[in-house]
């Protein structure tokens, strides 16, 4: 079984000046993801590495980049599940903790429960000797800056000529098939810029935000969290390919169907079986990268792919 790990950076408006950090930052994300399934790891372990390598990169909504609440405070979701066993591990409204992933993977193999919210995920967590950062320690200038503006403008900020949602968009997530043909998928947010204290988008839903079952596949979407779930995205697209359609088919039309009801937007990332992948999105972007063997393909526009051999070090243009 060829292994691969395919990771997205958060599907929205992301803005031109935002777009390079957002690349480069998929890029080793799915580099390291790759790196623990060559050195024997699982399939959980990739995705739990790649998500963690994204939330500690400050150009991504999660972790250290994550936007704030109208409080002026870090909130942040995640949520991970193994594909061999369907076991799964949630955490929602969580503060103060570098790696919310990792917390999620505790809740899935530590616990009976599948998802811990709030102060019982924080308590959880010390109970788990889980570090825990001074209180703001995540809050970033960009995320404060993005605040005031959204605060300002209800919004909407205009930069070189262009309406662009404020804040750093989306989530990040990962999706992985280790050399044994186990899969799983992981997901991770600090959710809306300026958003109530304690809401939650799909993020840490199963079935909405991650999904993975070895018989079929495995999902993480993004984009607006609250249609998300409504829709339960990530199980519709594994619904799709079990019904005999392709990755690519499966994602592209689970996210138009989605859009066409609802009309709000959303990206999502989906490998099958076999090592397949989807790669879709109704929003204007989706920053996103896979390694498979020495190929690094990845992009962030529509219809637009870059390939890289990772061991020759060289790149080439192609569209998708």
């Amino acid at each position: 079984m060829e292994p691969i790990v395919l990771v997205h950076g958060g599907a929205g408006n992301v803005r031109d000046s935002r777009v390079p950090p957002k690349v480069a930052a998929v890029k080793v994300a799915a580099i390291r993801g790759y790196e623990v399934l060559e050195r024997g790891g699982s399939a959980v372990d990739a995705v739990e590495e790649a998500v963690r390598t994204m939330e500690d990169d400050e150009c991504m909504n999660s972790g250290h980049g994550s936007v704030l609440n109208s409080e002026g405070k870090v909130e942040m979701d995640s949520s991970i599940m193994n594909g061999a066993t369907m076991d799964a591990g949630c955490v929602a409204v969580v503060r103060d903790i570098a790696h919310p992933v990792s917390l999620a993977r505790m809740v899935m193999e530590k616990t009976p429960y599948v998802m811990l919210a709030g102060e019982g995920a924080m308590g959880f967590a010390k109970e788990m000797d889980v570090e825990m950062l001074p209180p703001g320690a995540l809050v970033t200038d960009d995320a404060q800056k993005a605040l005031e503006i959204y605060k300002q403008t209800g919004g909407v900020f205009y930069e070189i000529g262009e309406t662009e949602t404020v804040g750093e968009v989306g989530t990040v997530g990962a999706v992985a098939l280790d050399f044994n043909g186990h899969i799983a998928a992981a997901t991770s947010t600090g959710g809306l810029n300026g958003k109530h204290p304690g809401r939650v988008g799909d993020s840490p839903i199963i079935g909405s935000g991650t999904y993975a079952r070895d018989d079929v596949g495995a999902v993480s979407a993004t984009g607006h969290g609250e249609t998300i779930s409504k829709w339960c995205l990530a199980h519709s697209i594994i619904t799709a390919m079990q019904r005999g359609a392709d990755p690519q088919t499966a994602t592209e039309t689970s996210l138009n169907q989605m859009t066409d009801k609802l009309k709000e937007t959303a990206g999502a990332i989906c490998i099958s079986k076999e090592g397949k992948v989807g790669i879709g999105m109704t929003t204007k972007r989706m920053s996103w990268a896979y390694r498979k063997g020495d190929e690094l393909v990845y992009g962030i526009d529509k219809g637009k792919q870059e390939v890289e051999n990772v061991s020759a070090g060289s790149n080439t243009c192609s569209m998708g």
